[in-house]
């Protein structure tokens, strides 16, 4: 009998965990604290040690195996904290090659030095590795699912009427995040928990590695950069010039240090998600960017730190149109991981031409994808995805525009391109 926690709501990772937990004698599940890691966790574990506790942590210290249970899957939460762990969960797999021993959380990677003097194997063929995000809109029910991606892949979409969100709904979307502890706050209250983060993140989170102290009005800064470039392919030193004043190339190369040290720390801690630029056959392929496209992981945390509330977004829509850009972003990478698919957006630095979100399944197959806000930017879309289909030797299995604000699931007849809402989407 698993300890699932009172109202759980279900995640799409859930179907995942418990096909790996057949095949694997553990799984090693990660993601910025408060995406519900422990709690979808506990919905398949019948014992459970938390690492948070002193006296489970001082156990483990001794011999990690101290904390082993006989109920399996048991769920060790936050394990990193006793980096020693990792091996000895490895060691215990390899006993008797039974599966679905351990669930293993992690917030945080392990420093260079932890990982070196503490953990020895990779756990490869033992201990699957999964990521996991804040909710989607599907899984927070926010989204009706209407119309799958499965569905566009296969040409199988039923063509529908659907709800209309108004543009308020979608900024209230955006402000409040895919976090579970908000999903049901009342809704003029829902900046506080990722305002909340954001304090976390600069004050307590930044020094967790004990590696080195940073300083948090440069985090709050850089943090700030990154919510300004929501989206964007902003290299580092646009970051640099965000948040350092600096008069020589040398003091210039210590800001730029410092960044990539700060960014490597909110990497650490699964608050960015990048986009990464997709490989592929082109015109003048040579001309092809590579630079990835920036996110934090959740854009309620991009609305924080700019504190944008519903009236400033309706009130600048460009802005808004960036955080819709990421919102749906968010939720194509999560429908992506369950479907085995990867997200990349695509550049061409010399024309400018670009395609927002691509989606590749593992048979090399792919999706293209369109980002707009409302109707208005949805023949500029049509031809932003048919110039990339003229140009691209290898063709997408389909094209897609993803709208906030709009009431149907169409196919152009003439394009054969899909326009929909994100409120009716899943995987």
């Amino acid at each position: 009998m698993s300890l699932t926690e009172k109202n759980y709501k279900k995640r799409l990772i859930d179907d995942k965990i418990t096909e790996y937990l057949k095949i694997f004698g553990a799984v090693s599940i990660v993601g910025p604290k408060w995406c519900g890691k422990t709690w979808t966790s506990l919905n398949h574990a019948n014992s459970v040690s938390f690492m948070t506790e002193k006296s489970q942590r001082d156990l483990a210290t001794v011999d990690p195996k101290y904390i082993f249970t006989e109920k399996r899957p048991q769920l060790i939460d936050e394990w990193q904290l006793i980096p020693t762990i990792w091996d000895a969960v490895r060691h215990e797999c390899d006993k008797d090659h039974n599966k679905g021993k351990f669930i293993l959380t992690g917030s945080t990677t392990l420093t260079k030095s932890d990982e070196e003097e503490n953990v020895y194997h990779s756990g490869a063929g033992r201990i699957a590795l999964m990521n996991m995000y804040p909710m989607s809109l599907y899984e927070s029910g926010d989204s009706t699912g209407d119309i799958s991606i499965t569905d566009m892949v296969n040409g199988t979409a039923n063509l529908k009427h659907v709800n209309k969100i108004e543009l308020e709904k979608i900024a209230q979307l955006l402000i409040r995040g895919g976090w579970p502890e908000n999903i049901n706050i009342e809704i003029n209250k829902q900046d506080i928990i990722p305002k909340s983060y954001i304090d976390s993140i600069i004050y307590k989170d930044i020094n967790e590695r004990k590696d080195k102290k940073r300083d948090p009005q440069k985090m709050l800064m850089l943090l700030k950069s990154l919510a300004r470039n929501e989206s964007s392919i902003a290299g580092a030193d646009t970051l640099v010039k965000d948040i350092e004043e600096f008069t020589d190339n040398e003091t210039m190369q210590s800001s730029r240090n410092t960044v990539l040290d700060y960014l490597s720390v909110l990497d650490s801690l699964y608050l960015t998600a990048n986009q990464e630029a997709f490989s592929i056959n082109y015109r003048s392929s040579k001309r092809v960017g590579k630079s990835p496209k920036r996110h934090l992981v959740d854009p309620s945390l991009a609305c924080a730190c700019l504190d944008l509330t519903v009236p400033k977004l309706m009130n600048d829509l460009n802005t808004f149109g960036l955080l819709f850009e990421s919102l749906v972003e968010r939720d194509l990478r999560i429908y992506g991981e369950y479907l085995d698919a990867h997200l990349f957006h695509f550049r061409d630095n010399t024309s400018g031409d670009e395609v927002d979100a691509i989606l590749e399944f593992r048979d090399d197959t792919y999706g293209a994808f369109e980002i707009k806000l409302s109707s208005e930017g949805i023949e500029e879309a049509k031809k932003s995805l048919m110039k990339f289909y003229n140009n691209v030797s290898r063709k997408p299995q389909f094209m897609c525009i993803i709208v906030g604000y709009y009431e149907a699931v169409i196919q152009d007849l003439e394009t054969g391109i899909y326009i929909i809402p994100i409120t009716a989407l899943k995987p």
